[in-house]
């Protein structure tokens, strides 16, 4: 008789952030039980791109469910490269911020790079400054990326296994993937990690010997049953609004084609509901630490 294949664990983000945003929430409770001001996260919102719109709005609800104050700063498209600059010298210099994000992506007649590196580090809750992202190089206390950061939380809560193991990072992103291949092969996580991107040749041999595979490549369902191997972990950062006959005129999937790479896996995240919630609350945890000045003293 042959044995029934058990069905993989779905590692639920939305219910591990829950946890934290509750335990971020009593924490913030007990600073304001002191006489203290809240933690205040600012986002500063350039144009009208539907995903970041949709992303700043829940960063705004989800910071004031744990007690944070959250200020938004909206600006036209059309604001110059300058006139950006002295927003962030403004937030830079308030005494009662303590983190901010600027929104990505931005204009193209903005240089990001030139933004990113304008930000004060102190306050780069993104973990985006290339201060933060040498500090994370160096294993030294820095902000995190939130993603990477999320990513690892969600392993650690799920308690999975990575010492030792075999992790494919798929895309190499300053934002993901370079920074999620760093995580994973440092001290705590102890794997061992191939970096792959558009350019990787025998992909597919490569992710099918993985006991982990983090896909964050932004092509819907690249990741297929046959680059899987037999009781693999697999982590699904992609997002994708894929238009259809339906009701909402689309459906939503990953950069894993799911229903047949689950078949296969130990545990997989969902999309929605795996690493996106994790995303925002890892903002949230790295701006009580700039409050805190947990990072820099």
């Amino acid at each position: 008789m042959q044995e029934q294949r058990k069905e993989p664990i779905l590692i639920d983000g939305k219910t591990i952030a829950s946890t934290i945003k509750e335990e971020i929430k009593k924490e913030v409770a007990d600073i304001l039980d002191h006489g203290q001001r809240p933690p205040h996260l600012v986002a500063v919102l350039v144009g009208e791109d539907g995903a970041s719109l949709s992303y700043v709005k829940s960063k705004e609800k989800q910071s004031q469910e744990v007690g944070f104050t959250s200020s938004v700063y909206r600006f036209p498209a059309t604001i110059t490269e300058e006139e950006l600059l002295q927003t962030i010298d403004f937030l830079n210099n308030d005494d009662e911020v303590d983190g901010y994000i600027v929104q990505m992506p931005l204009p193209k007649h903005i240089d990001e790079k030139k933004v990113i590196a304008h930000i004060d580090p102190k306050k780069d809750v993104d973990g985006f400054h290339p201060i933060n992202a040498g500090r994370m190089l160096l294993s030294l206390p820095s902000y995190l990326p939130a993603t990477p950061c999320g990513i690892v939380t969600l392993l650690e809560r799920a308690n999975i296994e990575t010492a030792g193991k075999s992790c494919v990072v798929l895309g190499r992103s300053d934002i993901v993937g370079t920074p999620m291949a760093v995580l994973m092969s440092r001290k705590g996580m102890d794997a061992t990690v191939t970096l792959c991107h558009s350019k990787t040749k025998g992909l597919k041999e490569i992710c099918a010997q993985a006991d982990i595979i983090i896909a964050a490549i932004g092509k819907p369902a690249f990741v297929t049953e046959d680059m899987v191997k037999e009781g693999a972990v697999v982590i699904d950062v992609g997002i994708h609004r894929i238009k259809d006959d339906s009701e909402k005129g689309y459906y939503v999937t990953g950069d894993v084609d799911f229903e047949n790479v689950k078949k296969k896996c130990s545990y997989i995240t969902p999309v929605p509901g795996g690493v996106g919630p994790m995303t925002i609350v890892s903002l949230l945890t790295n701006t009580l630490k700039a409050y805190k000045k947990e990072i820099y003293k």
